[in-house]
């Protein structure tokens, strides 16, 4: 009994104790209510302020904290409080609420803070006018903590502003007065309550105001060749520079605006006048105005296009979308919004004003699907293209353009025939199709064939005009002969890339397929020959075939693309000339067939292992010549060209085919030699310009042939007579003559051959023949020496009586002598001019001898009415 008293006395005593002191305790977790005055806000201590810290008694970390007043700088977390962000002295409160701990639920201690009231630190500030306005407390010193905002601002006429102030439109240099007052925390009475600033306002430059011009540059600028961009500002400090398209140097304000549209084209020139700020002023900055001078352009819509998205098939018109595009002609139209007007016609008729938009010359817009209900082909005209951007200075350039959308009918086969040629195995077959409902166009159709040969779902296209067209079965569904049937499924118009309108079917026709030629002994020989030369291709192994086309390819030195040859076919056999075109080159060449056409059924059979090798011999190399010249006397002739050689031929033309004999004389002309290898192949022709060359003949001067004997002439006196006295030469026949040297004296009627003969050229072949007359003796003094004497004793001195020289001064004279009888013993002329003694008149002398003694001669001059001389002589054996 006693011990559970005092266990239940144990357990009053501490039920007491727990119940009296437990409020105490909780109260104690949060620390207790505390309190701090500050005058120095602006330390920077107080920018990490604790507030933790400041709690009196044992307060319990971890807890959170919270601003009474709602203000800035507090980290609720750590208790850390930036006291500097509250912008106006005052008391302000701060709880701490402890960690939700046993015994400590919504315990809370305050902290509160009295701030004395800051005024900042005034500084100077100087501004530019052009800033319109200036916040003050721009001015405080920026290095220190700025003032409290809870202040009023008065002038330095005690006036109180607000901030900011306007710092208006001041034509010269300004300082300003300002005075910054917060109001007092009696905590603090001994904080500075102000602060001063001043304010330097300097006065910026002035660039004007601008305004903008706007000219249709293809008609409007022929009064704008120097324009006055001064005359685009007002207000405008001067001595500025403007900077901008055609301004050639800082002082220029002029522009040529045609030169500048005719080189840049149609824009906005943009234009900066700028002005120069006072030099020693750093504050203000230069000030520049903008101008745009708009240079618009007539736009040329001439060659635009409209397209319409898209054709349909008759079957889309319920749900069909549509979609325009204006593309540009030549000219440019610039990017920007437009008005389109535009009209569709046809099967319906509307018109219609949209709004779109030009990009890199394309103009898109939709048109309602109403307009297009039924088939047949709508055109859509633009009748009017408006630029909203313009500002309509110049007049546009617009024609109507249009397009053509058509909504097709379905393709329909109802009726159709077909009919098809017999084919061969293997060959594509076509099928001719006549389907009266079907509009010309191109269609794709789908076909099965069954019977000997069988196939499914092909397609084939058919190109039709006037409800007729073809298409083709493939050959590889042809591969047996006999009968195939065909079957039309279904249509498709693929006539556009789109629509292609497609429609089901069921036409029906036959096709006969004949059966190839047996190839199998097939050969083929082709003999050697020269290159340009006829080649034979002799085909055996023919059969029993007729008419045939026979395709083959050439290889090795030659190559040819496939060639084909039709041929008449006898006991199997037949033969071709290869084409000389194909035979260009020498060597080895093979002839390979490829395939062998019966041209009675027209079916082809594919040719294995037919081929022939043969030698294309080469065409020696035209012969190297050169000119070649020869003297007409020389009597040239073939055997005298070069090259020569039994391997040479000659012939007088490139094409000749007969050679010339080596004893042909040559002419001057063009000459041709060939050359022949040992395989008797005939090189080209080379021509050869052979010359045949001849001194001109002598000229005999006029009268040239004419001299007097008394001159005792030569040789080279009848040279002189002529055109080329230094290079004639004289001979006394013109064939096998005796050359003469200059020194032999001519004869009267002489007879004398010229020819001509240069040092360095030719001998001529012709001359020129002269008969001398030695009795032009006019002008020779007209006396002569008559003998009275002579003696004919064969001594050889003065055996004849001759008057020398008589022939020359009168040719025509004769001589008579007689004897004392009176008988005649002679008579002479210029061809008998010497008496050598003897009688010739028979008159009577024995023996003829005349004796010696006097005689007497009559000489009759026969000219010029001379009277005859007599006279006599005296003859002495």
């Amino acid at each position: 009994m006693g011990k559970n008293y005092i266990n239940f006395l144990q357990f009053v005593i501490i039920f007491i104790f727990l119940t009296f002191f437990s409020e105490k305790l909780s109260a104690q977790c949060a620390g207790i209510d505390s309190q701090k005055v500050i005058c120095d806000i602006e330390n920077p201590v107080y920018q990490s302020l604790s507030l933790f810290s400041l709690l009196d008694g044992s307060p319990v970390p971890g807890g959170t904290w919270s601003d009474n007043n709602n203000l800035r700088g507090l980290d609720p977390s750590t208790g850390i409080l930036n006291a500097q962000l509250i912008s106006s002295g005052g008391t302000y409160k701060y709880t701490y609420t402890a960690p939700d701990t046993t015994g400590c639920s919504n315990n809370t201690a305050v902290v509160t803070l009295t701030i004395g009231a800051y005024a900042g630190v005034g500084s100077q500030a100087t501004i530019c006018s052009d800033l319109g306005t200036y916040n003050l407390f721009n001015a405080f010193d920026s290095k220190v903590m700025g003032p409290h905002s809870n202040g009023i601002w008065t002038n330095a006429a005690g006036q109180e502003i607000r901030s900011p102030i306007s710092v208006g439109n001041i034509e010269q240099k300004t300082t300003y007065q300002f005075t910054y007052t917060v109001p007092v925390v009696p905590e603090c009475p001994s904080t500075p309550l102000s602060s001063t600033i001043f304010v330097t306002v300097l006065r910026a430059p002035r660039p004007g105001t601008p305004s903008n011009l706007t000219l249709c540059g293809t008609t409007d600028l022929s009064g704008y060749t120097n324009y006055d961009l001064n005359e685009l500002l007002t207000g405008e400090d001067s001595g500025g520079s403007w900077i901008g398209p055609g301004i050639t140097s800082g002082s220029d304000h002029n522009v040529n605006l045609q030169e500048i549209f005719d080189t840049m084209g149609a824009n906005e020139y943009h234009y900066s006048y700028t002005v120069l700020a006072i030099p020693d002023n750093n504050i203000c900055q230069n000030k520049t105005s903008e101008v745009t001078i708009t240079l618009e352009k007539r736009l040329d819509f001439t060659g635009a296009k409209i397209t319409v998205e898209k054709d349909i098939c008759e079957s889309e018109i319920e749900t069909a979308t549509y979609r325009a595009k204006i593309t540009q002609g030549p000219d440019f139209i610039p990017n920007g919004e437009y008005d389109v007007s535009f009209t569709v016609s046809g099967p319906s008729s509307v018109s219609q004003t949209i709004t779109g938009n030009f990009r890199n010359g394309v103009l898109d817009f939709s048109i309602r699907p109403s307009y297009f209900r039924q088939v047949g082909k709508f055109t859509i005209t633009v009748t009017k293209i408006v630029s909203n951007s313009s500002k309509k200075s110049c007049t546009d350039i617009f024609s109507p353009f249009a397009t053509d959308l058509n909504i097709y009918p379905l393709p329909k086969l109802d009726g159709a025939v077909l009919t098809a040629n017999p084919v061969c195995q293997n060959d594509t077959a076509s099928v001719q199709i006549d389907a009266p409902q079907l509009l010309d166009g191109k269609y794709s159709i789908t076909y099965n064939l069954y019977g000997d040969n069988l196939a499914m779902a092909e397609t084939a296209i058919v190109n039709t005009i006037g409800g007729k067209g073809t298409f083709e079965i493939p050959g590889i569904l042809n591969a047996r002969s006999g009968l195939s049937v065909i079957n039309i499924l279904s249509i498709v118009n693929i006539t556009n890339p789109a629509p292609q309108c497609s429609n089901s079917a069921n036409v029906i026709g036959n096709l006969i397929i004949n059966p190839l030629p047996n190839v199998n002994a097939v050969k083929i020989t082709v003999n050697d020959n020269c290159l340009n030369e006829r080649f034979t291709a002799r085909i055996s192994g023919l059969g029993n075939l007729t008419n045939v086309t026979f395709a083959y390819t050439i290889s090795g030195a030659n190559s040819s693309t496939l060639q084909t040859v039709s041929l008449s076919v006898l006991n199997g056999n037949t033969s071709f000339p290869i084409p000389l075109s194909l035979l260009v080159n020498s060597g080895s060449t093979t002839i390979s067939g490829v395939s062998l056409t019966n041209n009675v059924t027209g079916c082809q059979s594919v040719l294995q292992n037919v081929s022939h090798d043969f030698l294309v011999n080469p065409i020696p190399i035209a012969p190297t010549v050169n000119p070649l010249s020869f003297c007409k006397v020389e009597e040239a002739t073939v055997a005298n060209l070069v090259p020569n050689g039994n391997q040479y031929k000659w012939y007088t033309s490139p094409t000749a085919t007969t050679p010339l004999e080596n004893t042909v004389l040559l002419q001057t002309s063009t000459y041709y030699v060939k050359e022949t290898s040992v395989a008797g192949c005939t090189s080209e022709a080379a021509a050869v310009a052979v010359t045949i060359n001849d001194s001109p003949v002598p000229v005999l001067n006029s009268e040239g042939q004419n001299f007097c004997g008394l001159n005792n002439p030569t040789i080279a006196d009848l040279s002189n007579n002529t055109n080329i006295p230094s290079t004639v030469v004289w001979y006394d026949a013109p064939d096998n003559g005796n050359l003469l040297s200059v020194t032999t004296p001519l004869t009267e009627q002489g007879r004398y051959y010229g020819f001509n003969f240069p040092d360095t050229d030719c001998f001529s072949s012709a001359y020129i023949e002269v008969t001398v007359t030695l009795t032009n003796c006019d002008n020779v003094p007209n006396n002569f020496f008559v003998p009275d004497g002579f003696s004919p004793n064969g001594d050889g001195t003065n055996d004849s009586f001759v008057i020398k020289d008589i022939e020359f001064l009168y040719p025509n004279y004769t001589l008579e002598i007689y004897n004392r009888y009176g008988n005649g013993m002679y008579k002479g002329d210029k061809n008998k001019p010497a008496w050598d003694g003897m009688n010739y008149e028979k008159s009577g002398i024995a023996g003829g001898v005349a004796p010696n003694g006097v005689y007497f001669y009559v000489l009759h001059f026969n000219k010029d009415n001379k009277p005859p001389q007599q006279g006599r002589l005296y003859l002495n054996r």
